[in-house]
């Protein structure tokens, strides 16, 4: 989950609620403005939400590529046997 800057300004930041031994129970995004003290740290490590858009995409094309690479290297495989 990554942090999204949002066009006002405001930050969607991911937040896990847990149980007290630290289960994960769920996950899911929290906004904070300009007034929260982590918001300049967070600030730095944000993307807008097209930016987290275009990288998904990079993340399936390469995806695509590599399940490509790995279909022709088992049909190799397969004609060498």
């Amino acid at each position: 989950m990554y942090v999204i800057r949002l066009p006002d300004g405001t930050l969607r930041v991911p937040r896990s609620a847990t149980t007290d031994d630290g289960r994960i129970i769920g996950q899911g995004y929290v906004e904070i403005g300009p007034d929260d003290p982590d918001y300049e740290r967070l600030l730095g490590e944000s993307l807008t939400e097209e930016e987290l858009a275009d990288r998904r995409r990079q993340w399936r094309e390469g995806d695509e590529a590599l399940l490509r690479e790995f279909e022709e290297y088992k049909a190799s495989r397969t004609e060498e046997h």
